[in-house]
């Protein structure tokens, strides 16, 4: 409870209410008085505020017994109600209701023309003595009495009301910030959507299919854009050079690494009017250098298997860096890896690649794929080794093109954790 001085400046007359509604509406304010005058600073101060309030002569407080749920706080301006039984009894059941009381008491010994309050830090029943302060402390002690009113009922008070406007503000912000948020990601989509395409564009636009080869291709980036790539390149009239490249990991960083790999991986140099075919050991090992010297940035690695096909004797030689074994599918036998050793590119510059030569005949098959396949091609078991999946083994004995087929239903098709999705590249070839 906060006692209060006021001086008599200015005052104003103001009709007192012998009978009071407030069963229908809360107020801020209830002014207790059993004077004819009510302080003209007081009521500038209420209306300056825009508080809600009323005014009732003290000994009409009865009336109101019954609807003190509907009242902020309470300012008691009645001359000798600090002593007085009935103030004593207004007050208590006013503090029962947890309702702040502020007990406004004249003093005449000061100057007429101040317009200051005083607060008084006594109790009832001690001598008063007071210090000044200003209407503006008047206000936050009511301010705080209805902050405190609202918290304890959880009604609807000015100070709540500014707490509303305060929130709905930052809800406008909020709301702001999304729209501004889901157009960047907007934006950063369709970018990554015409990356994916131009990326694309770097991939084999046609396949070179012809009487004795067949070949056939499944690219599925993980995102928009994928960290695998492959090429099919026609070196001269007998020898066709082919690759896929997998960056470790996936997303821009990778599809970024993936255009670095396309233009170093060199399969031949031409001399004047002359050239010179590289042999797929040569080409590992030159690109791993190429990476290497890069010193690339968050330790990136990619694997590559580079084969060199010579389209009249049906030679195939090819070498490998880190990658998946490439598979060799003949018909009567089952499906066979092509062991052959080679670290991952970009780590030791003066790693070595050997390489491996098979002889292909009419109805073979070769599979290159990377790891994102694994799902579909098979995996190592600890015990049994390498072990190809039911749905490969079911699909041996088909044409390439149909293998690739059934292995793309199966893909779309599979349910797979957001977290395990990768890319998916495959490249066959069937010799006809």
């Amino acid at each position: 409870m906060l006692k209060v001085l006021y001086s008599w400046r200015k005052m104003e007359k103001v009709e007192l209410n012998n009978s009071i509604e407030l069963t229908k509406s809360f107020i801020d304010v209830l002014y207790l008085t059993n004077r004819e005058q009510m302080p003209f600073e007081v009521k500038q101060l209420f209306d300056q505020k825009k508080l809600s309030y009323r005014v009732l002569h003290i000994k009409d407080f009865s009336k109101v017994r019954d609807s003190l749920d509907l009242i902020g706080t309470v300012v008691i301006d009645a001359e000798g109600a600090r002593c007085s039984r009935q103030g004593i009894q207004i007050i208590e059941s006013l503090e029962t209701k947890h309702i702040g009381v502020i007990l406004l008491t004249d003093q005449p010994e000061l100057p007429a023309e101040s317009s200051s309050l005083s607060v008084s830090r006594t109790d009832l029943s001690k001598e008063e003595t007071s210090e000044v302060f200003s209407l503006d402390e008047l206000w936050l002690r009511i301010n705080a009495n209805l902050t405190y009113r609202k918290n304890d009922s959880g009604r609807t008070s000015k100070p709540e009301s500014r707490q509303r406007q305060v929130k709905i503000i930052y809800k406008n912000k909020l709301a702001e910030q999304m729209n501004m948020a889901k157009t960047l990601v907007d934006n950063l989509a369709e970018q990554l959507r015409l990356a994916g395409l131009v990326q694309k564009d770097f991939l084999p636009s046609k396949l070179p299919n012809s009487e004795k080869l067949k070949w056939g291709t499944i690219y599925l980036p993980a995102e928009w854009v994928s960290g695998d790539i492959y090429d099919i390149v026609r070196l001269d009239e007998e020898h066709i050079g082919f690759y896929l490249a997998d960056v470790v990991g996936h997303g821009m960083p990778a599809a970024l690494l993936t255009i670095f790999l396309k233009q170093a991986l060199v399969m031949r140099k031409t001399v004047e009017n002359d050239y010179h075919i590289f042999s797929p050991s040569e080409v590992i090992k030159n690109l791993n250098v190429r990476m290497a010297a890069q010193k690339l940035s968050g330790y990136q690695f990619a694997t590559c298997c580079y084969c060199l096909l010579n389209i009249r004797t049906l030679e195939l030689t090819y070498a490998r860096a880190g990658h998946p074994y490439p598979i060799l599918l003949r018909s009567g036998r089952d499906p066979e890896q092509l062991e052959i050793r080679g670290s991952l590119l970009g780590v030791f510059e003066q790693a070595e690649f050997p390489q491996g030569t098979i002889q292909l005949q009419s109805g073979d098959k070769l599979l290159l794929y990377s790891d994102g396949a694994d799902s579909i091609v098979g995996g190592f078991d600890e015990r049994a080794g390498f072990r190809f999946t039911e749905e490969f083994l079911a699909a041996k004995d088909i044409s390439i093109s149909e293998m690739l087929d059934e292995f793309n239903s199966h893909i779309q098709n599979q349910e797979i954790e957001q977290a395990e999705i990768d890319d998916i590249t495959m490249l066959g070839l069937e010799i006809l």
